[in-house]
């Protein structure tokens, strides 16, 4: 069986929403990509995140959110990997585990601005593609792209802006707070995770 173009979609998904799902799947269909792994980033022990879900919830979330879709993955890999979670040292244990298939990251172009930052970035742009999607960076009007025009690797090789994809102004944040609000919201998230979300009390 010959290997996978996987686009790594990191994120804590809290909730996961159609904001999330609709930028996975223009990426799975039209992204050269065979499948979008949905990575969810654990709980940090060494953080007081007090809206953050547990992560065995997180995981029913995406599963429901996912249904028999083929091309979508729920990935809990970091739930077993030393804590804080660094994204280069998830795609390391990812290749030794899946060496047939070829890992591509999957960001927001909000994250680009402090993406030298990361911890041994210069290896993830030699050896990974990075697919970045357009995220807005102030207000609803703002330019999609803006953010990326100050970052020094716009030009690499491997960053590959994928313009055309939609640009969701969806956020997790809103979505809690909405929610403690008590405004009903079912329809900024698939049937099956409202409920869930709704029958647990979550975020209330």
């Amino acid at each position: 069986m010959g290997g996978k173009r996987i686009g790594l979609f990191f994120g804590s998904f809290n909730p996961i929403h159609n904001g999330h799902l609709m930028v996975a799947n223009f990426l799975a269909e039209f992204g050269e990509l065979d499948q979008v792994w949905l990575v969810i980033s654990p709980l940090n022990p060494l953080k007081n995140e007090n809206e953050l879900l547990a992560d065995y919830h997180r995981r029913e979330l995406l599963n429901r959110a996912i249904g028999d879709y083929p091309k979508f993955r729920v990935s809990t890999v970091e739930f077993n990997l030393p804590k804080p979670s660094y994204t280069i040292d998830t795609l390391a244990f990812l290749a030794e585990k899946y060496p047939e298939n070829q890992f591509s990251l999957i960001m927001g172009s909000d994250l680009l601005t402090d993406f030298h930052r990361w911890k041994n970035y210069e290896e993830i742009l030699a050896y990974y593609q990075i697919l970045v999607y357009p995220r807005p960076d102030k207000g609803p009007l703002s330019i999609p792209n803006s953010s990326i025009t100050h970052f020094e690797h716009q030009n690499h090789p491997s960053v590959k802006l994928v313009g055309s994809a939609p640009m969701i102004e969806i956020s997790s944040s809103f979505i809690r707070k909405s929610i403690k609000l008590k405004k009903d919201i079912r329809f900024f998230m698939p049937d099956q995770v409202w409920q869930y979300i709704d029958e647990m009390h979550f975020y209330k």
